[in-house]
């Protein structure tokens, strides 16, 4: 199964409420078949701008996330139940890539600039790149342009 993240702003609730928001949503992605992997809470902040949802004007949120696990097919499903959730104000599911594995380059680190392959390559464009010099051998005695 995939990897999701949910990002959720909730209204301004009392804690007990907050809780029973959060457990609704959770429960609502174990229902569909999810595994919750991580729930972060982000804290309560000003809103950038004014929000309208569910005809009520919000300025301020608690931002919350979770990681969860789930089938792609599910997602249309829970995105749908959270828009119908009065007490959540945005919400956006993203799908979380998996990490490129980095190999340690720490023996190439450690060589002098000159001796590393990135600046071994940068040095070939260059001379690729420069323009060619008046040839002093063309059988003038002079220097066609002005210096």
């Amino acid at each position: 199964m995939p990897s999701y993240e949910l990002a959720l702003v909730l209204r301004q609730l009392p804690r007990n409420e907050l809780v029973s928001v959060i457990k609704r949503t959770a429960e609502s992605i174990l229902d569909k078949g999810g595994i919750i992997r991580k729930l972060e809470n982000m804290g309560s902040r000003a809103l950038p701008h004014k929000v309208s949802e569910h005809g009520v004007v919000h300025r301020e949120g608690t931002h919350f996330t979770i990681a969860f696990d789930t089938a792609p097919t599910k997602i249309a499903d829970l995105k749908e139940e959270f828009g119908r959730d009065i007490d959540i104000i945005r919400r956006y599911i993203f799908k979380l890539e998996e990490p490129e594995q980095q190999p340690c380059t720490l023996h190439e680190e450690m060589l002098p600039p000159a001796y590393r392959k990135d600046v071994q390559q940068l040095i070939e464009a260059a001379k690729k790149n420069q323009k060619k010099k008046y040839n002093y051998n063309s059988g003038l005695d002079y220097y066609p342009f002005q210096k």
